[in-house]
Order: structure tokens, then C-alpha cells, then sequence
């Protein structure tokens, strides 16, 4: 992801950049490990893991604030919301054990809100031109860029989404709960982060299966709080490097851009333009 710091863009290299789009997928995944590794740690100096203060993300320059380190809520008593009013079905979840074979790392305890209110869209500004076979290894790789190279304690985003429309489960702790991700600075409780996999600047396609996916996985999140897609809702900032000052509500679309809560590029000229489309097409999912 392109992300501003202040108002400075903090990105991969432009030759690196280049690079990547001469080679092989798998060759570029390497690669864009490599950049993960040596981007350096978050402004604080502390470990990527879920404090207060702004952590890096997604070994790219990613920035992402989240709360405390205490749950919202204790695990146990977190609840498995049932939809009422417009529930929307749930699409197949590839299941996060199957992307990440051989690691060992146990996840954290899972922090939990009580509902989510509001989805963001993030691209992963990684390759295009992969083999959805290859997808597992992909995340694993932007895992292991924010575990193994920021000492991050789980990978941020809720899901994953490829350009063949397979969702993915991204961060621990339920796929039907309400877990409070890594994601949007400042935004991270009661929303839901799902990422693109891909580079979704003006005038790259973004493939139909994709934002058919975005859409299901919305419809079903949203539905499960009874939110419409198309609403608008209020969040209230954890996080002064946000586009809000800590404490200030901010209002959003319930289907937002990252670049709507933080300084950033993400998720993409392209894909920006295609959220008007996603949230009709969830909306119609909860038979809205």
C-alpha cells in the first residue's frame, strides 16, 4: 500500500517497483518480502504489535493504529451477532489454516468489538499478474512481512480477497465476529479491513470476480448488524495520525476506501471508483 506520513509518501521504491513488474509472481512475491523486511520499523520503535501508539503495516510502508492491548471485550464474552432485518448469506471462507501451513506462531488473544459497523478497502499494492493457485503463498508472504519483519503479532486485514473472487480469512479470532483488525489507522474498532490482492491504480482493471467477492463479504458483515451498505456511519478515532483527531467522530461510507480514515493512495484510484458499484451490489445482496 502507498501511504502518506504527515503528508510524505512512504512507499516502495520506484526501481524496485520496476522490477517487480518484469518478473515471474513468484520471483516478485520474493521480492516484495524483501522490502518488507528492510522497511524498517513504525515511527514509535515499538513491535508491531496491537498498542497504542502507530505501528508499520503490511511490510510496505503500511501505517495502522490500533487500541489497547486489552480486549474490548473478553474472548469468551464476545458475541457471534445473528443477522436480523437484512441478512445477506456468507460466502466461502478459505479458512486461514490453509495459507498458513508450516508457520508456528501461535495468533494472539483476539480483541473483539461488538458489532461492525463499517467495511475499508485496502489493496495489498503487490502484483497483478499472479496464478490464484499461488494466492496461499502470497499471503503467507505479506504475513511473514508484518510478523517475522515488523514482529507484528498477526497479520492486519479481516480477509483477503484474490482477483479470482476466493476470500481468504485474514486475522484471528472468527470469521462471523466482530475482531478488532490492523488495518485503517485510527478506525480499526467496529469495521472490518478486507484487501485486494493487487496494485489498483488509474486505469488497472480490476477483475469483475474481485469486487463480486468485496461485495458478498460485505453484504453478509454489514447484514450481520443490520448496517446498509449504502449508509453512512460514524466512528469515533482511536488515533491522532488518522484523518480525525483522537476522540473526533468521523462519518463514512459503510463500505469506505483506507484513504477515506488515513493519508494514503489505498486501495487505489481504480478500485476507489469501483465502491459506489460494490455497495450497490452488497445492498442488493441484503435484498435492500
Amino acid at each position: 500500500m502507498r501511504v502518506f506520513r504527515g503528508m510524505s509518501a512512504a512507499r516502495v521504491p520506484s526501481a524496485v517497483r520496476a522490477v517487480l513488474c518484469c518478473v515471474p509472481g513468484a520471483v516478485a512475491v520474493g521480492l516484495l518480502l524483501m522490502c518488507a523486511l528492510f522497511a524498517g520499523p513504525g515511527a514509535s520503535g515499538a513491535p508491531g504489535r496491537a498498542g497504542d501508539g502507530p505501528v508499520a503495516f503490511a511490510g510496505l510502508g503500511e501505517r495502522a493504529g490500533v487500541t489497547g492491548r486489552h480486549p474490548m471485550m473478553p474472548a469468551a464474552a464476545a458475541p457471534v451477532r445473528r443477522a436480523v432485518g437484512h441478512p445477506a448469506a456468507q460466502p466461502r471462507v478459505v479458512p486461514r489454516a490453509q495459507w498458513l501451513a508450516g508457520a508456528v506462531r501461535e495468533p494472539p488473544p483476539a480483541r473483539y468489538a461488538d458489532r461492525v459497523q463499517a467495511v475499508f478497502v485496502h489493496h495489498t499494492d503487490s502484483p497483478n499478474s499472479y496464478d490464484c493457485t499461488d494466492t496461499p503463498r502470497i499471503i503467507r508472504y505479506l504475513y511473514a512481512g508484518q510478523v517475522e519483519g515488523r514482529q507484528w503479532d498477526d497479520i492486519g486485514y479481516n480477509f483477503l480477497v484474490d482477483r479470482c473472487g476466493t476470500v481468504y480469512e485474514g486475522r484471528a479470532g472468527g470469521i462471523d465476529r466482530a475482531v478488532v483488525g490492523a488495518h485503517t489507522q485510527g478506525f480499526n474498532r467496529e469495521s472490518v479491513g478486507i484487501a485486494a490482492i493487487g496494485t489498483f491504480t488509474a486505469g488497472v482493471p480490476v477483475p469483475r470476480a474481485m469486487t463480486d467477492a468485496v461485495a458478498a463479504l460485505a453484504a453478509w458483515k454489514l447484514g450481520l448488524s443490520d448496517v446498509d451498505p449504502r449508509s453512512t456511519v460514524g466512528l469515533v478515532s482511536s488515533h491522532s495520525l488518522s484523518k480525525y483527531p483522537a476522540g473526533t467522530s468521523g462519518h463514512f461510507s459503510a463500505v469506505s476506501g483506507h484513504n477515506d480514515g488515513y493519508y494514503t493512495h489505498c486501495p487505489g484510484a481504480a478500485l476507489t471508483a469501483a465502491l459506489p458499484a460494490i455497495r450497490q451490489a452488497a445492498a442488493r445482496l441484503q435484498n435492500r
